[in-house]
């Protein structure tokens, strides 16, 4: 025994259109269409197109509002993390800066050292002057002498060559 496929009725206007639940949206593709359209043409005070444009239009100025919401908090935590990256640059220029001051003060007090802990002594000076330069309202004056030295020591220990060997 085959299922009849249950039959519902609109209105438009004086008429009715009968339409079956099946045909009208598995064999029809059109169907909602053609269902909205009638709807708009009958003498109802609906209009189904215009409905569905003021719920596209709302939705459209939620999204802008919740755009402009989120635009808002994305300057924040930038502005947030600008200002962490800022502190740690610094913090990093600050390292450099202990690390050559160290390197100097065992130089003052007649620790020697081998080539490649020059070497590595200058590499800390390199990034330290980098970030001076890219920077100028960070204080520097308190490694100018430090690096000075530091510079001189190495040129000296390169022409004597007298770096301390390494196992000895």
């Amino acid at each position: 025994m085959s299922q009849r496929p249950s039959i519902f009725i609109i209105r438009t206007g004086p008429r009715f259109v009968k339409m079956a639940k099946r045909g009208f949206w598995s064999a029809e593709p059109y169907g909602a269409t053609v269902l909205l359209t009638l709807v708009q043409i009958s003498p109802i005070e609906f209009n189904p197109w215009s409905a569905l444009a003021k719920v596209v239009g709302r939705a459209i100025v939620v999204g802008r509002a919740i755009n402009a919401d989120v635009a808002r908090e994305l300057a924040e935590i930038k502005e947030k993390l600008d200002g962490h990256v800022t502190m740690d640059d610094r913090r990093n220029a600050d390292g450099h800066r202990t690390r050559t001051l160290h390197f100097n003060n065992e130089l003052l007090r007649g620790i020697e050292h081998t080539k490649e802990e020059f070497i590595e002594a200058l590499a800390e000076i390199d990034a330290y002057e980098r970030y001076c330069a890219a920077h100028p309202e960070y204080p520097n004056n308190r490694a100018v002498l430090a690096i000075e030295n530091i510079r001189s020591n190495y040129k000296e220990r390169l022409q004597k060559h007298d770096f301390l060997q390494e196992g000895t």
